[in-house]
């Protein structure tokens, strides 16, 4: 009895550090990324960062792909969070807006998606994805139990991401727009 107690704890333990390894690679991504853009990341330079072993990495993510993903999920976690705190179509897009302006993870995850999406990476990717169109379709009213309706939730997301990269750019200003009035159109446009 006391010896399965033991391997339990040993075992809860083993566990623990390896999620805390994973946050501490998925830290350190973020921070190259930030630092070198997401679509030049790459696994030792994640380990260098991390402060491990280029080899070790592979005991997570089986490829820069996988690890692109896991940041992207993260980041599609937080865009859902975020969302569902701001209230209202207006507020969950401004606050889109600001997080995926800070961010490529998404857009540089998008070459890492393969077709049929089996991996683990994909379908934790994609879990966030809906849950983030789930958290937009709430704040904007609309239901999400016709076809139509989803279509322009996903609509609204393309715009927001479109938005971004243009903002992040700097080429929604060369073309002589504001962040704020595109997302006044989408609000009108959207809300009911």
């Amino acid at each position: 009895m006391a010896e399965a107690a033991i391997q339990k704890r040993q075992t809860g333990g083993r566990a623990a550090a390896k999620a805390a390894s994973r946050t501490a690679i998925l830290d350190a991504a973020r921070r190259v990324a930030a630092r070198d853009g997401a679509r030049d990341l790459s696994l030792r330079g994640v380990a260098a960062e991390a402060g491990f072993a280029p080899a070790a990495l592979y005991g997570y993510f089986s490829s820069k792909d996988d690890l692109l993903l896991a940041l992207a999920a993260d980041d599609l976690g937080r865009l859902a969070r975020v969302m569902k705190e701001a209230g209202g179509l207006s507020g969950a897009t401004a606050a889109a807006l600001t997080l995926l302006k800070g961010t490529e993870t998404i857009a540089a995850a998008s070459s890492a998606l393969s077709e049929g999406g089996n991996s683990d990476a994909e379908r934790l990717f994609n879990g966030r994805l809906i849950a983030a169109l789930k958290a937009l379709s709430d704040a904007s009213g609309l239901p999400s139990d016709s076809r139509q309706s989803q279509c322009d939730i996903v609509l609204v997301a393309a715009a927001l991401s479109g938005l971004a990269m243009f903002s992040r750019s700097g080429r929604l200003s060369a073309l002589g727009f504001t962040p704020e009035e595109i997302l006044s159109r989408l609000d009108a446009r959207f809300t009911r």
